[in-house]
């Protein structure tokens, strides 16, 4: 090995070195060698600071005798004289508001009758809260005065005046709301057997599902045939559920409403659902948002290209982050819309030509034919805005001379307020007969 150098440092003997210092030299090496944290407030200054006295310490430690003769020291100790005395002397000229100030001119006085004067004199500040409220006077008051008096008939809504000091309302608690009771297993063997008889699944805040379960339910959504609607929201549902999700949507022609909010999908699996979309022509709602993670800009323009391809999705459930794409969602959204309600226009008018005939002024108007051609097309029940459209086409086709007959077959305890309504409506004075 080679010969270590005199200026080696690892050649010093610090123990000789040690033994050779005096009691003062090695009293000033441990001064220098003390570890202080000045900046942490929870130390005492005696572990903030280096010691800097040698004086001994006069007695134990007494904080109530500290603070007692803090407190004597700071009474005896005497304020400062003030610069220049404060004699009191007052300065200036004294306000002396002029004669008349402060009243209505005469121009702009009112005059009232001698009972409204006799009640306004005798009105409480209570009153007259309320009076101001009706007369719209609202900055006179707070806006719990002001809107209880709007609402008050027939009684004085205000108990105290305007110039009252306004108080809190009081707290009102509300009950929590009830458990989800559905019974899953129940569920899962109703979707299993087709059960025609369970048309909305609702399975939101039930935190406990299996993850096989919820599979399974999916699973059996593939072939089901009656189930319209099915939420699962808040049931902690990850990435497995939603590509079974993904499968049932590209096979199920039923489900019209799909919710899965609030769960841990993330974006690979949001991705499967988005793309799964583009082969189903029958769900009319999707509901996606707050989910653990975001989504990312590459799902969300995956959905706006979704709604561009798909016209059958109407409504949908998601918060964009970005512009580009939440702009061509809502154009998409629009544009589905719109093509919904040409196409119910549309075979309203074939409804038209095959449940009426009319001869002259006498029409006859199929109304089992109606509702039964109408359920059958759209999968949903008219609308008032549908029938109104609707009359409008029968009124136009009828000439404007002369009463109008309308003869209706139909089951009179469950149309006769429907078809009254709309006849009202459209055709005004003519007159059923049944």
């Amino acid at each position: 090995a080679a010969k270590m150098s005199k200026n080696d440092p690892r050649d010093i003997d610090e123990d000789a070195i040690l033994r050779g210092l005096s009691a003062e030299e090695l009293e000033q090496l441990d001064y220098e060698l003390q570890e202080m944290d000045p900046e942490n407030a929870i130390l005492p200054a005696g572990f903030r600071q280096r010691d800097q006295t040698k004086k001994s310490p006069t007695g134990p430690f007494d904080r109530h005798a500290l603070l007692d003769h803090l407190e004597k020291q700071a009474l005896e100790h005497q304020d400062r004289d003030d610069l220049v005395p404060f004699t009191g002397e007052k300065r200036g000229k004294k306000f002396v508001p002029k004669p008349g100030s402060g009243q209505i001119p005469m121009e702009e006085q009112i005059t009232l009758e001698p009972e409204l004067e006799e009640a306004l004199r005798n009105a409480t500040d209570a009153e007259m809260c309320d009076i101001a409220a009706i007369l719209g006077m609202y900055t006179l008051m707070s806006n719990k005065q002001y809107y209880d008096a709007l609402g008050a008939t027939g009684k004085i809504a205000n108990t105290e005046g305007i110039n009252s000091v306004v108080k809190p309302d009081e707290y009102k608690i509300y009950p929590d709301e009830p458990p989800n009771d559905t019974d899953v297993e129940d569920t899962l063997r109703r979707i299993q057997k087709n059960d025609s008889g369970l048309t909305d699944v609702n399975l939101n805040n039930i935190p406990d599902i299996p993850i096989p379960t919820l599979k399974e339910i999916f699973n059996g959504m593939k072939r089901n045939t009656h189930v319209l609607s099915l939420s699962i929201v808040a049931t902690r549902s990850n990435d497995p559920v939603a590509f079974a999700a993904a499968e049932m949507l590209a096979a199920n022609s039923t489900l019209q409403s799909l919710n899965i909010e609030s769960n841990f999908i993330t974006a690979t699996g949001m991705m499967a659902i988005i793309k799964a979309l583009a082969k189903n022509n029958t769900l009319a709602e999707i509901k996606i948002d707050n989910q653990r993670q975001k989504l990312g800009d590459s799902v969300e323009m995956e959905i706006a290209s979704m709604l561009e391809k798909n016209p059958s999705i109407l409504k949908i459930g998601y918060h964009f982050t970005q512009q580009g794409p939440r702009a061509r969602a809502a154009i998409a959204i629009t544009r589905n819309n719109d093509y919904c309600e040409s196409r119910y226009i549309l075979l309203t008018m074939i409804l038209i030509k095959l449940c009426i005939t009319h001869t002259g002024n006498i029409v006859t108007v199929n109304a089992n034919s109606f509702f039964l051609f109408n359920n059958e097309c759209t999968s949903k029940t008219a609308t008032t805005w549908q029938l109104l459209h609707t009359l409008t086409f029968i009124k136009s086709c009828l000439c404007d001379s002369g009463n109008i007959k309308l003869y209706f077959f139909l089951n009179i305890t469950t149309y006769f307020a429907y078809i009254y309504f709309f006849i009202q409506v459209i055709i005004g004075k003519s007159y059923i007969k049944i």
